[in-house]
This record gives structure tokens, C-alpha cells and sequence, in this order.
């Protein structure tokens, strides 16, 4: 970057500090963290302007991106009191020595949240409109519920959007009290991984199950809290979505070695495990053609395809068909039932790629988005 571009981009600053902490952090602490993700160095402002927000509010990181990209504009909330704003000149000048918000706000264009940020996220596949709220100590649980629903994706399978949402909301403000981070987290369910790997290849399918039903909902849990407290990193990311990737069909294949060492194994086993892997890793080849070709994901585009992301053949859906039937004593019809419904979720898959190279050009676009 050149000298001129950093001179362009607005510095930032945060005003007063609210008396209340929210995920473990006060709402000024939040607005240091957004910054610094943003690459919004604090100080003097520069020709680009100065963003400044008022620690009394939580804002949505959307709103301060937003915000950044919009010079002139005060951030207002629904009573038209300003909370943030990018100012320039003489106004960033005095905001920079002191000033209060108040005193700069009218000679800018007052926008509402709903007029600045987006109501669509395309990251998380949902429509949920950016929280600027005013942040008190008795509003401190209302303002962590609607941090922790914004953080949750829309469209994913069933357990993870209606089982754990509760007890995950918990666990995540326990470890943000805590100091444990994201990354913590998931090299936690990287050992489950591990663990239920080693129960299930040698058969022990209930502590196997247990180990990886922990790991799913560890799973859930990192990127909630790596959300809520603005601390997601590129490696982490980068971590948490190769366990993601590569491990479900590593589980069928230690469950099939399991199941063949005891006393009911499966006919035609190279079958079974083929149809695993082979529908497993098509499945998820098209999914990213589909975002490749479309710049949209496959299971947000009409609304049939996000219902059937709650059901099609991933990690938790798999899990639901074993957990009963190695409950019944019958691990291998569960693993029977994982390969059949592989088979006819990756026909459902490549339906959905068909009708998308044949819909109009520029027709295919998320149903979440309208």
C-alpha cells in the first residue's frame, strides 16, 4: 500500500467507554477489536477522514465497515440519536481533540442501521438485520442473545440449528468469561476427532458416539465465540474448516472396520465404503462448483435447497441414522443406512447443478438475498 492510500483510508476512535461488558469484554474493548479487523489504525484523522463510535453502543461489525466506506454520514439509532460517524476536515479535527459526537453531527447525513448495513449475510447464509443497540447493565444478557442468533448460520443441518443454539450459547459466554480462546476450541474437537476415530475402529460405537456427538458441538461452539468476541483468525479458519472437510468420511471408514470386527459385519463392504467416499467427496466437488460458477452457495439458492442442508447426507445427519442403531445393538445397519442416504443425497446434489447450468443467466441468486 502507498503512502497516498494509507493517508486515504480514515483513522479511528472510540468515544467515552460504556459502563457494561458484554462477552467477557467492554463495549469500548469491542470497538478496538473491530477497528484493528477492520485495519483502522486509532489516531490523528487523515485526509481519509476520521470514523469515531460512542462505547455506550454494540455495534454491528458490518455498521463500522459500512461506515468506513461512507464519509459524511452519522450512524443514528432508531430515537435519532448519533452513535458513530465518518467525519472529514474540520469535523474529524475536533472529534480527534475531544469533541463530543453531538457537537459535529448535524452538518453530516443521518443514516439508520437498516440504512447503512445490509440485512443479508452471504458468509452466513441469513437474513437478520445489523444489531446498534445501547448497551446498559441490565440489558447486558438481551444484547448477548442477539449477538450470539447473529453469529449462527441460517442455512446448515438440523442439530446444529435447532438442538444446540441453548446449550452452545452458554458454553461460549462460559469460555468468553474464561479467556479461552476460538482456537483452544477447536483443537479440542480436532482430539475428539481423534478420539471417536480410535472408538470407532475398534468397535466401542457408544463412547465412539459420545466422543463425536462432543466434537460437533465443540464445533459449534469455536465459531460462535470466535464471532461474538471478534477474535476469528485466518488460521483458525483455516484450521477449523479442514477438520470440517476431511474427517466425516474417515468416521464411516473406522465404523466399517468396527463393524466387521463383530459379529454382524456388512455384506459387500469395499461397496459400502465406495459409495461413502465417492458420494461424500462428489457431493461436496459440486457444492463448490456451484459457488464457483453461481457466487452463490448451493443450499442457500431456492428455498427447497436450504431445507434440504438440514438433512442431506453431512457429519450430524449421519450421526442421527448410527446413534440409534448402534443404540439397538444394529451398528451396521446404521452404516447401511449412511451409504443409502449418501447415494440419494448426491443425486439430489447433482439435480441441483443441472437446474442451475440450464436456469437463465442471472437467475441463479440466493432467495435469502431478496
Amino acid at each position: 500500500m502507498t503512502n497516498t492510500d494509507e493517508q486515504a483510508r480514515p483513522t479511528a476512535r472510540v468515544i467515552g467507554d460504556g459502563e457494561a461488558r458484554i462477552w467477557g469484554m467492554s463495549a469500548a474493548e469491542r470497538l478496538h477489536r473491530t477497528f484493528r479487523r477492520l485495519g483502522l489504525d486509532e489516531g490523528a484523522a487523515t485526509v481519509g477522514g476520521l470514523v469515531a463510535a460512542d462505547a455506550r453502543y454494540v455495534f454491528d461489525e458490518s455498521l463500522i465497515r459500512a461506515l468506513a466506506q461512507h464519509p459524511g454520514v452519522v450512524l443514528v439509532d432508531e430515537d435519532g440519536t448519533p452513535t458513530a460517524i465518518h467525519a472529514q476536515g474540520v469535523a474529524a479535527e475536533r472529534l480527534a481533540q475531544g469533541a463530543p459526537l453531538s457537537g459535529v453531527a448535524s452538518t453530516h447525513r443521518a443514516m439508520t442501521a437498516q440504512d447503512l448495513g445490509s440485512a443479508y449475510n452471504s458468509e452466513l447464509r441469513k437474513r437478520e438485520p445489523p444489531i446498534l443497540r445501547r448497551l446498559t447493565p441490565g440489558d447486558v444478557r438481551a444484547v448477548e442473545r442477539r449477538l450470539f442468533q447473529g453469529s449462527y448460520k441460517g442455512v446448515t443441518d438440523l442439530v446444529t440449528k435447532y438442538v444446540w443454539p441453548a446449550p452452545a450459547r452458554v458454553v461460549t459466554r462460559w469460555c468468553a468469561l474464561a479467556g479461552i480462546t476460538p482456537n483452544q476450541v477447536t483443537f479440542t474437537s480436532f482430539l475428539l476427532v481423534l478420539l471417536a476415530f480410535g472408538l470407532f475402529w475398534t468397535g466401542h460405537f457408544g463412547w465412539g458416539l459420545a466422543a463425536a456427538w462432543g466434537m460437533t458441538f465443540l464445533d459449534t461452539v469455536d465459531g460462535k465465540l470466535a464471532r461474538v468476541t471478534l477474535t476469528s483468525s485466518r488460521w483458525g479458519n483455516v484450521f477449523d474448516h479442514s477438520i470440517d472437510l476431511i474427517h466425516p468420511p474417515f468416521w464411516w471408514w473406522a465404523w466399517l472396520v468396527g463393524v466387521q470386527a463383530s459379529s454382524q459385519p456388512v455384506g459387500a463392504p469395499t461397496l459400502v465404503l465406495t459409495v461413502i467416499f465417492v458420494g461424500y467427496i462428489v457431493q461436496r466437488m459440486l457444492e463448490g462448483a456451484f459457488l464457483a460458477a453461481f457466487k452463490v452457495e448451493m443450499h442457500a439458492w431456492r428455498p427447497f435447497d436450504s431445507f434440504f442442508r438440514l438433512i442431506t447426507a453431512r457429519r450430524n445427519p449421519n450421526l442421527l441414522l448410527l446413534t440409534p442403531a448402534a443404540l439397538l445393538g444394529r451398528p451396521d445397519i446404521g452404516l447401511i443406512l449412511v451409504a443409502i442416504w449418501t447415494a440419494l443425497s448426491l443425486g439430489v446434489h447433482l439435480v441441483q447443478m443441472v437446474q442451475g447450468l440450464l436456469a437463465p443467466r442471472g437467475q441463479v441468486t440466493s432467495w435469502l438475498s431478496n
